[in-house]
C-alpha cells in the first residue's frame, strides 16, 4: 500500500509563490471568509485569479521579480505563469496546499505584436497551478481572463475544483483553438532560470523582449488565429 503524500512543503511561501506577503494573504482570506469547503474555496480563489488580473503577456521580463504572485496584485495583470504562482500563493494563504506546473502548448491566441515578438505560436513553460483537494491533486489555469476569451472568441475555462482544467482545446465556434505538446512537471515555487534558459532557445528576441517597456493592452489586440473551418 503506497503511503500518503505528505504535501506539507506545498504550504510553505517561497520566493515567488509569496503566500506570506500581506497583499497575496488579503486576497486569499477577502475571496475565501466564509467558505469552509475546501473544493469551494479553491473555486473561489481560481476565478478570484482568472478573472480579477488581466492576463498580460507584455509584462514578461527577464527579471526574477515578474514570476512573483505578489507582483500581479500590484500591476493588476500578470502573464500565464506569474498568475499560476498567485492562484497557488492565495491557496496556500488559505490553507490549500498548492504548487506551479508548466507544459509547452501551441495555442493560437495571440496578437501581431506578440507573434513578431514571439516569432512562433508555441507558448514554452505555460503555466498552471495544482491544488490538493479531497486528497488528490487537481489542475486549474488561470491565466485567461473572461473578458479576454470573449474579445477573441475562446471559451474560457472553467473550474469545478473536481477536474482538471488545463488548456483551451476549442474556440466558441468548435475549431482547434489550443494543442498540448510536452509537460515539465510541477515545482513547490517558478523554476525561474530554467525557464528562462528554455526561452532563450525558442524566442530569439527574449533578450530584449523586456527592456521593450512595452505598455499596449494585450486584450484591445488579442485575436484567434485559427484558419476558417
Amino acid at each position: 500500500m503506497t503511503a500518503p503524500e505528505d504535501v506539507s512543503r506545498y504550504l510553505q511561501a517561497g520566493p515567488h509563490v509569496d503566500s506570506d506577503h500581506p497583499a497575496v494573504r488579503a486576497l486569499a482570506h477577502k475571496t475565501t471568509n466564509g467558505i469552509s469547503s475546501v473544493r469551494e474555496r479553491a473555486v473561489a480563489l481560481y476565478y478570484a485569479v482568472r478573472d480579477g488580473f488581466r492576463y498580460d503577456p507584455y509584462a514578461i521580463q527577464a527579471i526574477d521579480r515578474c514570476f512573483t504572485a505578489s507582483v500581479v496584485i500590484e500591476a493588476g495583470s500578470g502573464f500565464c505563469v506569474s498568475k499560476a504562482a498567485l492562484l497557488a500563493a492565495t491557496a496556500r494563504a488559505a490553507g490549500i496546499p498548492a504548487r506551479v506546473g508548466f507544459a509547452d502548448v501551441k495555442n493560437h491566441l495571440t496578437s501581431p505584436r506578440l507573434r513578431d515578438l514571439m516569432e512562433t505560436d508555441e507558448f514554452v513553460y505555460h503555466g498552471y497551478t495544482e491544488l490538493w483537494i479531497d486528497d488528490r491533486w487537481v489542475k486549474a489555469t488561470p491565466a485567461f481572463n473572461r473578458t479576454l476569451c470573449d474579445k477573441a472568441g475562446v471559451r474560457p475555462l472553467e473550474f469545478d475544483g473536481q477536474n482538471d482544467s488545463l488548456f483551451h482545446p476549442l474556440d466558441q465556434s468548435g475549431r482547434k483553438h489550443m494543442e498540448y505538446l510536452r509537460d515539465h512537471g510541477s515545482r513547490p515555487d517558478v523554476p525561474v532560470g530554467e525557464i528562462l534558459a528554455a526561452w532563450e532557445q525558442v524566442y530569439p528576441k527574449m533578450a530584449t523582449w523586456g527592456q521593450q517597456h512595452i505598455s499596449a493592452n494585450f486584450e484591445q489586440e488579442a485575436v484567434s488565429e485559427l484558419p476558417a473551418s
